[in-house]
This record gives C-alpha cells, sequence and structure tokens, in this order.
C-alpha cells in the first residue's frame, strides 16, 4: 500500500504537476499524520540539494530525532552514521541530476532500534508542469520476516538452505528451481512473496551479509570477494557499494577500530 502511493505521488502527469516543491509540500500537509504511523516504512521528499523538505515519523526517530523541524534542511550524509549516509545522498544526486529512477534496491537501513537492517528502497525524481525535477520523493520499507503460512514456504526454506550453504560458489536458478520443484516464473514469484526478494537478492543479501562480517578483520579484500562468491572483484565493489555507499576498502576504512 505504502509503494503504491509513493508510484502515485511520483508519476503524476504533466496537467497535475505542481508548479514548484512548496506546492507539492502543501497538498501533502493532510497526508503526512497518515504516513507517520506506517512503523516500518521511511518516507521522505527531497529538495534539489538533496535536503529533506518532508519526511514521516519514522524516518525521524531513525535518525535519532524526536520531532521532524531538526531534520529539515539537512541532507542523509548529515543526519545518517558515516557507513550510510554519503551513499543515501550519492543515490540522491543521481536522482537529481539524471532523473534516474531507483527500484527495489536492498541496501542497509536504520530500524528502530538504531540497529543497521535491510530494506527494499525506491526513489523517483519529482517534476514540475515544465518538465523540470524539483525534488525526489523515496520510500525505505523494511525487509519483512518469511511468510511460513504460504503454500510453497517449505519448498522455499530449502532454496534458501541451500543458498546459505552454498553461496561462495556460483548458485545458478535453475538449481534452485530443481530443489524446489517449480519453474523459474514459479520461483521468482513465490520468493517474492514469501521473501520478499527476488532469488538473486536473497543471493546477493547472504553474500554482503558475510562480506561485512569479513571487512571487519584483516583479510584482503580481493580474498573477501572469492569468499563471498565473487570471482569478479569489480562486481563485489560494485554490489557492496549499491548497498552501503562504500566500496569494501572505505567501509574497512570507516568501520576500523
Amino acid at each position: 500500500m505504502t509503494q503504491n502511493a509513493f508510484a502515485i505521488l511520483s508519476q503524476q502527469n504533466e496537467a497535475s504537476r505542481p508548479q514548484s516543491l512548496d506546492d507539492l509540500l502543501a497538498s501533502m500537509a493532510l497526508l503526512l499524520p497518515m504516513l507517520d504511523v506506517i512503523p516500518n516504512a521511511a518516507i521522505f521528499i527531497k529538495d534539489l540539494q538533496a535536503r529533506y523538505v518532508m519526511a514521516n515519523q519514522t524516518l525521524v526517530q531513525r535518525c535519532g530525532l524526536k520531532d521532524l523541524r531538526p531534520l529539515l534542511g539537512k541532507t542523509s550524509a548529515e543526519v545518517f552514521p558515516v557507513q550510510l549516509g554519503p551513499g543515501y545522498t550519492e543515490q540522491d544526486r543521481r536522482v537529481l541530476e539524471e532523473g534516474f529512477v531507483l527500484e527495489d534496491q536492498l541496501e542497509l537501513h536504520l530500524y528502530g532500534s538504531r540497529e543497521p537492517g535491510w530494506c527494499l528502497t525506491h526513489k523517483r525524481p519529482l517534476y514540475d508542469r515544465d518538465n523540470r525535477i524539483i525534488g525526489l520523493a523515496g520510500i525505505s520499507v523494511d525487509l519483512q520476516t518469511a511468510s511460513e503460512t504460504h503454500p510453497a514456504y517449505q519448498r522455499l526454506a530449502a532454496v534458501d538452505e541451500y543458498i546459505r550453504a552454498n553461496f561462495a560458489s556460483r548458485v545458478s536458478l535453475s538449481e534452485l528451481t530443481r530443489i524446489a520443484g517449480i519453474s523459474v516464473a514459479q520461483l521468482e514469484r513465490y520468493c517474492k512473496r514469501v521473501f520478499h526478494l527476488t532469488p538473486r537478492q536473497m543471493i546477493q543479501k547472504v553474500r554482503l551479509e558475510h562480506a561485512h562480517r569479513l571487512l571487519h578483520g584483516d583479510l584482503p579484500i580481493t580474498e573477501v570477494a572469492l569468499q563471498c562468491g565473487y570471482t569478479d572483484h569489480s562486481a563485489f565493489t560494485r554490489q557492496f557499494k549499491a548497498s552501503t555507499g562504500f566500496t569494501p576498502r572505505q567501509y574497512r576504512l570507516a568501520t576500523a577500530p
């Protein structure tokens, strides 16, 4: 439901677009109290400088604040921990400068406990009536726990177990479909319903979790990549940066004692 509302907000036709970002914010004033009661999604709007101009209470609390006012006018890099904030702001720059649309990006966020947790992030540029970008709208939805009541859960639990045991080597969709006894299309659909991730995102998540652990040690980064199932060091760096905003080397330096 929250993602559907986000899509409506960010995909307005030209006739219904606002004249300015201020006009858009004024029209959303009555909606904000409803967004404030959504506990598992951080919802926000930012201006052309990637500064917050609107955010729901869930995001406010996850920034360690009591109310919205101290958050307004600041970028993610200014309010989130150094391991997370700069990456979010870099994403914002791409959306604002290139019109880039971010969808279903698996990344680390802060949960209500202020501990890092996985989420799926969506960001879209906002346009005025002259088709100029005036800001961006975004939502980061907490990755939910598996739906154990789904009829296909037992089959997919075996898929999840296989991924966790074999992520350091090549994991093919054909092998996963063999384990589950279903087609590729069914695997994609059921994984999304049960684990809220595609099979590829499930593999990526396990690999990146292992990478986070290894990077707190002294293992060479090329070896970290190999142990996490990446034979291509550049592919490892790209995926790691997409989830954290840092390259593996930058992350190691930022989290060093």
